[in-house]
């Protein structure tokens, strides 16, 4: 049950005012999950980054969404939905402002650390105050408004960051945040209801205490992937054999371990309740998940470097090079979801990663004298499409293949697992591929650890194609097609 938040209409001046401070608050977060690839080239070479350094610049801002996106979600659900999300609002703009003014990478990966954790309390508040606060007939509208407003951000985010990054410094896509927040904080100030679910903070555990947030199931599940992430991306500079990787790793899969049991001896009071895994199809959608999305954290992050270090293109060619994905994935993600409901999702999450793995395939072959349409629009094209026979879909049989009452916590894992899937790949990639050091600033070492990177990625889609084509069936119920900017998307 939810606290007596007023029921907002989309047409008045407190529902417009609530869904610009959402729309803007999820715009900075899915602006920062893209843009950051595209600056990596002239970051790196500012604050003579290494490899290592590029990796943990992208992955601590993932582990920490990752980590704590369940929580954040959990805290607004108990304290209030409009509090916990203006907290994530002030402290992901500071720490975008520690961003900016980083002088060196030891900073700002600190900071983009920090800028994870406001993500976290942030992500799901902007969301659900809309889910709580409009209006049952108005609520729908809402929230479609929502998702393709922050999907519009999420397409213009390479496009706006190579712009400033050549006009400005790549600083400047962080002092971005600034003016943005400060909309945020006086629109949710001026009209967004204070929220709460009044269940959740009655809840009573054994005893007749008050339920306890799982903070522990949190944290390891962060100290898992912290582990694993620093093994797979310190390995190439200290070895396999050196003691504090493999201390790293013990402690990734030790906080991975340990993660399970106290999920299972919490049982449905757990950040992630055990028993969902029940569901063969809620497992395998969201390894398939892990797989996909990996193979585009792994795509976008090396993109992005060989395009501007090696071909010689901009910063702001580099991100209209990126655009046709996102534009195809806003166009025809209301499409393939329908499509799904009618015909099930085995044939879309099969042909889809099939299509995605032929477009990167082609991307391998891009070299120094590459031009746009020749080289890049067709492999962009059909990685763009096959994404879009991905998305939808698996966010709704994600949803459809769990109870109601746990559709929450459902997509939350699925966003999760997407995030997860990402860092991984970032932090692994290089290591299979040889490359470390400074070695993404010499175009030949790049361009070898390039043309690798993308067979790995497609044998990542095509293993999630063969997983789909023999695991996946019919959900018993299929949920509403989810369009762009919710649940599994990629705007995440």
């Amino acid at each position: 049950m939810t606290g007596s938040a007023p029921a907002l209409r989309l047409g008045t001046a407190r529902g417009r005012g609530s869904l610009l401070a959402a729309v803007l608050a999820s715009g900075m977060v899915f602006l920062d999950s893209t843009v950051v690839n595209v600056a990596l080239p002239r970051l790196g070479a500012e604050l003579d980054a290494t490899v290592a350094g590029l990796q943990w610049t992208v992955n601590g801002y993932l582990l920490m969404l990752a980590a704590f996106v369940l929580l954040g979600g959990a805290l607004g659900d108990r304290f209030g939905r409009r509090r916990v999300f203006l907290l994530g609002v002030v402290w992901f703009t500071a720490a975008s402002l520690l961003c900016g003014l980083a002088q060196s990478t030891e900073w700002l990966i600190a900071a983009r650390f920090l800028q994870g954790a406001g993500g976290a309390l942030l992500t799901p508040g902007s969301l659900s105050v809309l889910q709580a606060s409009f209006h049952p007939d108005d609520r729908g509208r809402a929230i479609g408004a929502w998702s393709g407003l922050s999907g519009v951000s999420t397409a213009l985010g390479p496009f706006l960051g190579g712009w400033l990054i050549d006009a400005l410094s790549w600083r400047w896509i962080f002092f971005l945040n600034l003016p943005l927040a400060v909309l945020v904080v006086f629109a949710a100030l001026r009209w967004v209801p204070e929220s709460r679910d009044e269940a959740a903070s009655r809840t009573q555990g054994p005893g007749g205490r008050r339920r306890r947030f799982d903070v522990a199931g949190a944290l390891l599940g962060a100290l898992a992937l912290a582990g694993v992430t620093y093994a797979l991306i310190d390995a190439p500079a200290r070895g396999f054999d050196s003691a504090p990787v493999l201390v790293a790793a013990l402690v990734g899969v030790a906080g991975a371990a340990a993660f399970v049991l106290v999920e299972r001896r919490r049982g449905d009071a757990a950040m992630l309740p055990t028993g969902l895994f029940g569901s063969r199809l809620f497992s395998v959608l969201n390894v398939f998940t892990v797989l996909v999305y990996a193979a585009l954290g792994g795509f976008t992050f090396f993109l992005a470097v060989y395009l501007q270090n090696v071909v010689g293109w901009s910063a702001l060619l580099t991100g209209i090079a990126m655009l046709p994905t996102t534009v195809l994935l806003l166009v025809g993600s209301a499409r393939a979801g329908a499509l799904s409901a009618r015909i099930g999702p085995r044939l879309p999450l099969t042909v889809g990663p099939v299509v995605a793995a032929v477009g990167l395939l082609l991307l391998r072959g891009v070299g120094p004298d590459a031009t746009y349409w020749r080289d890049l629009l067709p492999g962009v094209g059909l990685f763009g499409i096959g994404l879009t026979l991905v998305v939808a879909p698996l966010t709704a049989s994600v949803l459809a293949a769990v109870e109601d009452r746990f559709a929450g916590v459902a997509s939350g894992f699925n966003n999760a697992a997407s995030r997860a899937g990402g860092l991984l790949a970032v932090a692994a990639l290089p290591l299979l591929v040889g490359l470390s050091g400074t070695g993404y600033a010499e175009p030949g070492e790049l361009t070898d650890a390039y043309r690798g990177a993308m067979l790995w990625c497609a044998g990542l889609l095509l293993a999630g194609a063969a997983l789909a084509a023999l695991l996946v069936r019919r959900p018993p119920r299929q949920a509403p097609p989810s369009p762009p900017g919710r649940g599994g998307t990629v705007t995440r």
